[in-house]
């Protein structure tokens, strides 16, 4: 299985530059190839997740010399391989609708080219054992996502993208900086190593100082509150199936993801600090759910919930370092750390199918703006389904994922005696479940003759859609203990157990 490692970064990478070498012979080659790879990592992905395997690949064999690891290290553990399979199952589904959304923009070459190369950095970013290739992973990701945004050449596609890379660079310096701030101090990059000096050393303030660097910039990157101005234009300019990415998969994968993994696995992170990604995570939850309140563009209003959902997970986060850094009970933590990563999961599919879904609408209609829209139930069954699905899973109604992963999060607040924080989740959840009946309300039901003629979107955009709400309701077993430790447990072990993955690296 060793050797499947590299294959997550070389396929989608390799793919990236072949689409437009043979694209000049045949328009359908990156719409059938970019299925069909990620279908393949999507299969991969999975088999490693289910065998349960923990390896470390060392590009070029270069061993650790006295326990100094001097090789590019490539690291599969539970966390990184169930941060794949989302990565590989959204980019599969999304890759799939993009066959009939993507023709009326020209350049379908370069979309799925520019897709496959954002893939490829995602996957480089989740495995990259060392934080300079991380670094460098990253930037390819983004890179791609700027052009993405801009894909449809408007003016508000070029504003958004312009200020997300304002923006995006500022994160990338911050990041750039905070790493060599670690190497000043440690002398190595690489993850694990640095794992091994912090544990001896004192935690001085410097240390501190980089900590808090690091937490600016990938929660830029991660849209976090009160670093969050790109993230509406973004979401609400790109291509659909760019959006479905962007909230579903990107900003997970180099945010949420680099942070858990970092603070986890690097770091003996102290109150201070858990406290400070408690604050931001119930910030995010609460501003984000009120900004979203009174969008009328379907887009905008996503985007603005993604915000406040990715407070649930980092709130989630913070409760499990709360309660570690005070010494308080680890099932505690343990209960907090897998209930984020199973709202990581189930937010990564029912915002991928709002935003599919936001698509569909746009696709038949031309329009995001709720106040012109009405009445598309009756021609358009399927998108209505998928996104009343997809909105009660949001919303935390069960038997939808969301419900599970919410409440798990609150238990173990109330668990914790964060009481406070506990009855916060519940309000933004009911205000969440208010805004998407209103979303509902606007666009599915009601009558309006403007949109009496329209049809159902073509069969590629509403088989993603279809499996999506499938997860919606499926991904519910995940609440199921046996289930649960299969899938989320080998991730939450990962983290807790900070000697496993410096053990995976020095051998």
């Amino acid at each position: 299985m060793n050797s499947l490692i590299p294959l997550f970064i070389i396929i989608p990478l390799a793919t990236a530059f072949i689409i437009p070498i043979i694209g000049k012979i045949t328009n359908y080659f990156a719409k059938i190839i970019v299925p069909v790879v990620l279908l393949i990592l999507c299969f991969f992905s999975i088999n490693l997740l289910i065998s349960g395997n923990q390896e470390s690949y060392v590009i070029g064999n270069w061993q650790p010399i006295n326990d100094i690891p001097i090789g590019i290290n490539l690291v599969l553990d539970g966390f990184s391989n169930l941060i794949l399979c989302v990565i590989s199952l959204i980019g599969f589904l999304v890759s799939f609708y993009s066959y009939s959304y993507i023709r009326k923009y020209s350049s379908e070459n370069n979309f799925y080219a520019l897709f496959c190369l954002m893939i490829a950095g995602m996957n480089g970013v989740v495995l990259s054992g060392d934080l300079f290739n991380l670094f460098v992973f990253l930037e390819i990701s983004v890179l791609a996502s700027y052009a993405l945004v801009a894909f449809g050449v408007g003016k508000h596609e070029l504003e958004a993208s312009f200020k997300y890379q304002v923006l995006g660079n500022i994160a990338s310096f911050l990041i750039l900086f905070s790493i060599a701030l670690l190497y000043w101090q440690t002398k190595t990059l690489n993850i694990a190593d640095i794992s091994g000096l912090l544990k001896i050393g004192d935690n001085s303030a410097l240390l501190t100082f980089t900590q808090i660097i690091l937490i600016t910039g990938f929660g830029l990157k991660a849209a976090i509150i009160p670093f969050h101005a790109w993230l509406p234009d973004a979401h609400s300019s790109a291509p659909s199936p760019v959006s479905a990415m962007l909230s579903g998969v990107l900003i997970k994968a180099i945010g949420v993801y680099v942070l858990i993994r970092l603070f986890f696995s690097m770091f003996i992170f102290t109150h201070e600090i858990a406290l400070l990604i408690t604050i931001l995570g119930t910030l995010s939850m609460i501003i984000g759910s009120l900004l979203a309140i009174n969008q009328n563009d379907i887009k905008r209003l996503l985007a603005y919930s993604s915000i406040s959902q990715i407070g649930y997970i980092i709130l989630g986060i913070g409760i499990g370092m709360m309660v570690l850094s005070s010494g308080g009970e680890k099932s505690i933590a343990i209960l907090a750390i897998g209930g984020s990563l199973f709202h990581l999961v189930n937010h990564s599919v029912f915002k991928g199918l709002l935003f599919l879904g936001a698509g569909a609408i746009e696709y038949r209609t031309n329009t995001r703006d709720m106040n012109q829209l009405g009445g598309l139930a009756e021609n358009m069954p399927i998108t209505s389904t998928t996104s009343l699905g997809a909105s009660m899973s949001i919303s935390g109604i069960p038997p939808f994922n969301g419900f599970f992963s919410k409440l798990i999060i609150i238990i173990a607040a109330i668990q914790a005696e964060f009481y406070l924080l506990a009855f916060l989740a519940v309000i933004i959840s009911i205000i969440t479940l208010a805004y998407f009946l209103k979303f509902q309300k606007s666009v599915f039901y009601g009558k309006n003759q403007n949109y009496k003629n329209i049809k159902e979107v073509p069969f590629t955009m509403s088989f993603s859609m279809i499996i999506l709400v499938i997860l919606c309701l499926g991904l519910s077993i995940l609440a199921i203990p046996s289930i649960r430790e299969i899938v989320l447990d080998q991730a939450v072990n990962s983290l807790i157990n900070i000697d496993e993955y410096i053990n995976l690296v020095i051998k």
